[in-house]
């Protein structure tokens, strides 16, 4: 069956102006032009539409789309399994989210007693999904199967206040790098602050800290893009300032 781009929209539940835009980046060209000029999509432009729509679903930018899409390599089959198991993952979450809620409604209903850990258990199961999204493959290579599962279950048992403290830690790492930042001395007493917190902030995902880990994960935010984006989002430069710090502070 073929489809308009209007009949296109409709059906995949994106705005028209969406697909042309696809068609001028030349990630989703149509199948041909009729003689009234309309664009035409056939069976192949919907299973690549489908693929895109899949990918933007997981956050991936639509240029690494149009890369993944086009590489020699390029598995659809190999590529839906991949998304099926990251829609069952999602929808383990979502569950997690619902029953956490309704746990919730019951226990301001007072029919149940619900225990501080289990209002949180949804949003640290997101949080170690997130993880494990973004950098599980590198870490996983670097300490090994079993210290990654051992900081996951670790994660999974923290207390209310702990959860809060976590993520109050976090923010405070970043404000303190930008203040370190400022001064441009590694050695100095706010750099060396920010790496106390910073081990602070690891020491809530690890079953047990040591320096030569703690130098290890400084290292592997300087190799990894990804990492410097989380830091250098104002100033570039500031991953690279910020194990320099660590180095200190490990010394």
């Amino acid at each position: 069956m073929e489809y308009t781009v209007r009949k296109l929209a409709k059906l995949a539940g994106v705005s028209t102006r969406t697909l042309r835009y696809y068609d001028e980046i030349g990630l989703l060209k149509p199948a041909r032009i009729n003689t009234s000029g309309y664009r035409i999509y056939g069976a192949d432009e919907i299973d690549r539409l489908q693929q895109i729509l899949f990918y933007k679903e997981m956050g991936v930018e639509l240029v690494q789309i149009q890369k993944i899409l086009e590489a020699p390599d390029f598995d659809e089959l190999g590529a839906l399994q991949d998304h099926l198991l990251k829609l069952l993952e999602k929808k383990k979450q979502i569950n997690q989210l619902i029953d956490n809620v309704n746990k919730t409604i019951r226990s301001k209903e007072r029919k149940t007693t619900m225990k501080d850990q289990e209002k949180f258990q949804g949003f640290k199961q997101k949080l170690i999904k997130d993880n494990e999204e973004k950098y599980g493959e590198e870490i996983r290579e670097k300490y090994g199967e079993k210290a990654i599962e051992k900081s996951n279950a670790k994660m999974m048992k923290l207390s209310e206040e702990d959860y809060s403290q976590v993520k109050q830690l976090e923010e405070a790492v970043l404000e303190s790098l930008k203040k370190a930042y400022e001064s441009g001395n590694p050695a100095g007493e706010e750099a060396q602050r920010t790496a106390d917190l910073h081990r602070q902030w690891l020491s809530f995902y690890w079953d047990t800290y040591s320096k030569e880990a703690h130098m290890g994960v400084a290292e592997m935010y300087v190799a990894d893009e990804r990492f410097s984006a989380y830091y250098d989002p104002e100033h570039k430069g500031m991953t690279k300032f910020l194990r320099d710090a660590i180095k200190n502070y490990v010394q």
